[in-house]
């Protein structure tokens, strides 16, 4: 294959690229996720201290942070995080959650479930849901099962009531004592006991053989996910307690994306007049380069979105406007560079394809070491700061793509021809076109 005919191809490769990415992104508001601090949500940082019977190791933290992790996604909430902070502690981000003290309660919830024969009980106040029963109120040798024998939750509808509930299974041993326990308790009351706090007090009609119990109670929807969540994920090893809690308002959030991206669009609105006035022809080969730059990389960003890896944050947008300046530089060093080397005395043709290599070779080095410093960023931060530092390598490399795909053939290809009919439109001296 020829020179002329690798850079059609590689010209024809962009397009596609360029097609494919325009297919993956559009329409934007719901190919690419939206962060916490764009869609609004909850920022809770909670940290851990031990409790009378745990001390906070390395195994309790990791038990902790799986436990948050199927928490909040018993939640319901799409692109929620947990991140480790510290030593003790973990950032929980819950994008576009609904009601925050609903989802406070299920983070900070010890998730201790007793059922407890109401007999047991030794409180003066009604039992009913919702009730904060006195430090003390019955024994840990009362209770009949504990959450550690509860295998599934989910959230349901209570037929007789069409309320919202919680059903329960349970494994072989909880199933065996709770079917004993209400075979021998027909016609009694148990108290379903989380946190200390009563979720429900039912009488026992018949004997539940199988295991499968239901949870009914004067739950909202909501409430009854918490439950899910909390009875599905387990007992907390440690305490946790609120060391930040912050709500991000969606309408803070859609201002402050409308601003970035403004922003971003005014920024390189003046780099392509700049370089249109600066380099003239030139200056329009990196129009394009610029948009086909963005429009990869929105491209990917829709694909990370897709696969849960990525959710656009006002720091990640500073990075992709960050890499605006880079893919304008790469089209700078070629241009300087093809300039000074026509100067020198070289044929368009020739000075075209010596200075786009050169020109390359130093934006390869350049870029690389902006890729590796991005690279130690994200690998230590945590939160939004990564979203920066993912950003500005993905700009990196698609600079460089569209520089090596883009940029150098349409340069190579418009000095053998249209450059060196017409070199004042590119804002250069004439040269011997065919020495």
């Amino acid at each position: 294959m020829d020179p002329k005919q690798r850079n059609i191809l590689a010209l024809a490769l962009v397009v596609v690229l360029v097609g494919l990415s325009w297919w993956q992104f559009w329409p934007l508001n719901t190919k690419i996720t939206q962060g916490l601090d764009i869609k609004g949500g909850l920022s809770v940082i909670l940290t851990a201290a031990p409790t009378a019977n745990e001390t906070i190791t390395e195994d309790a933290m990791t038990r902790v942070s799986t436990i948050l992790t199927n928490r909040v996604n018993g939640l319901g909430v799409s692109e929620a995080t947990v991140q480790r902070q510290g030593a003790d502690s973990f950032l929980v981000q819950l994008p576009g959650v609904k009601d925050s003290d609903e989802a406070l309660k299920a983070l900070r919830s010890t998730g201790r479930l007793d059922f407890v024969p109401a007999a047991s009980i030794n409180t003066s106040v009604t039992l009913t849901y919702g009730v904060q029963l006195p430090e003390g109120s019955y024994e840990a040798s009362a209770t009949v099962i504990t959450g550690a024998n509860v295998t599934r939750a989910a959230t349901s509808i209570d037929s007789r009531t069409n309320q919202p509930s919680v059903t329960l299974s349970m494994d072989s041993a909880g199933a065996k004592t709770w079917a004993d326990f209400t075979s021998a308790n027909v016609g009694r009351q148990v108290v379903i006991v989380l946190d200390g706090i009563v979720q429900s007090a039912p009488v026992v009609n018949s004997p539940i053989l199988s295991g499968d119990t239901e949870i009914s109670g004067s739950f909202t929807a909501e409430e009854a996910k918490r439950l899910a969540a909390v009875l599905q994920a387990g007992a907390l090893p440690v305490n946790l307690t609120f060391s930040e809690s912050r709500v991000v308002g969606p309408t803070l959030g859609q201002d402050s994306l409308r601003q970035g991206l403004l922003a971003g669009l005014v920024g390189l609105a003046l780099v392509m007049v700049f370089m249109a006035i600066y380099y003239r022809g030139l200056g329009v080969i990196s129009w394009f380069s610029l948009g086909f730059f963005a429009m990869i990389f929105l491209g990917v960003l829709a694909v990370l979105s897709r696969v849960g890896a990525f959710a656009l944050s006002l720091p990640g947008i500073a990075g992709m406007v960050l890499t605006v300046g880079l893919a304008a530089d790469s089209s700078i060093l070629m241009f300087e560079r093809f300039k000074e080397e026509v100067r020198m005395g070289k044929t368009f043709r020739s000075a075209a394809r010596s200075s786009t290599k050169h020109a390359l070779l130093t934006s390869v080095d350049a870029d690389v070491v902006t890729l590796v410093s991005a690279l130690m960023l994200y690998l230590i931060a945590i939160g939004p700061v990564k979203g920066f530092a993912l950003t500005l390598m993905i700009g990196i490399v698609i600079d460089l793509t569209v520089a090596f795909l883009f940029t150098r053939p349409a340069i190579i290809m418009l000095a053998e021809s249209v450059v060196a009919k017409k070199p004042f439109i590119f804002g250069m001296k004439g040269a011997d076109p065919d020495a």
